[in-house]
């Protein structure tokens, strides 16, 4: 079963690779020209993927962060601007507390933008923008938790991230501003003495 289930992902990884239905150049273009922060929501699994991408962008230069979808609604709307770029995650695309968003985000002058497998989801057709991964079957053996999903999603995300990074001329120099602690941190450190 172990290596059945990393099959099946590292399989669905390039299913991703070869038949992804999305406006990339034109969410790169939105998401390298945000004068604000890349703001991640979701909720469940898709907020654990939500929480490392924010954490993954920051990283590599570019300002994010994550916000709960239901805390959202009750008061961290407030965190987010104008001029930052809100990216809902929900494999479905039907998740009632990160699809609730959408209408506030918007009227507080936010783009929004879906990262989603549901292509004619309420999400995907709600948000200004959307990034769409396949919809698979999921690796456990029941094709319940979230595996294939997870997975599609945090490299989709991964990629996105490395490119914006590129598209900003990020050097070893700007990684170790935001890292200078931890092994990472360590090796840097010794590479700019």
């Amino acid at each position: 079963m172990l290596k059945a289930v990393m099959r099946t992902e590292c399989s669905a990884i390039m299913k991703m690779i070869e038949e992804t239905d999305c406006q990339y150049d034109e969410i790169l273009d939105v998401f390298q020209a945000c004068r604000g922060r890349i703001v991640f929501m979701g909720v469940g699994k898709s907020g654990h993927i939500g929480q490392k991408l924010a954490a993954t962008f920051a990283s590599l230069g570019i300002p994010s962060f994550f916000v709960h979808g239901t805390e959202a609604m009750h008061g961290d709307l407030g965190m987010i601007l104008p001029q930052d770029i809100a990216v809902l995650i929900s494999n479905s695309g039907r998740t009632f507390e990160t699809v609730q968003n959408i209408v506030p985000l918007k009227k507080n002058g936010v783009t929004t933008v879906a990262f989603t497998a549901g292509k004619d989801s309420k999400l995907a057709e709600d948000c200004d923008y959307r990034i769409i991964y396949p919809m698979l079957q999921e690796a456990d053996a029941l094709g319940l938790a979230p595996t294939v999903s997870s997975t599609l999603a945090l490299v989709l995300g991964d990629a996105i991230a490395c490119e914006l990074s590129d598209r900003k001329n990020f050097t070893k120099r700007d990684f170790y501003r935001f890292h200078p602690n931890g092994a990472l941190g360590e090796k840097l450190k010794k590479e700019e003495e």
